[in-house]
């Protein structure tokens, strides 16, 4: 008789999975649509800070800072390719030309 009763309550049980996974198995899809979502997200600020330091405006490679014109021309005038009288005149044409923003 135990035998028997043994026998039909291991048939009549259906596992810890009883009633399959029910409303939850909604929930899988949305977890990894987050993780996905959340990588793309911040590989794309990641890339956004890296660039953004790039140059003065803001984007480009690091490598391709430029040096503005009143740069070059303090650069020339440090390496003694220039007077200081040429010096002066050329800076003041470039500040009276300068583009405004």
């Amino acid at each position: 008789m135990l035998t028997t009763l043994a026998t039909a309550t291991v048939a009549a049980h259906a596992g810890p999975w009883a009633a399959g996974f029910g409303w939850v198995f909604f929930l899988i899809p949305l977890f990894w649509l987050l993780v996905v979502g959340l990588i793309i997200f911040g590989v794309s600020r990641g890339r956004r800070r890296y660039w953004a330091n790039g140059s003065p405006e803001g984007y480009g490679p690091p490598w391709a800072r430029t040096a503005t014109a009143e740069q070059t021309l303090g650069q020339r005038f440090a390496n003694g390719d220039i007077d200081e009288t040429e010096y002066r005149a050329r800076l003041e044409v470039l500040r009276a030309n300068r583009p405004t923003a």
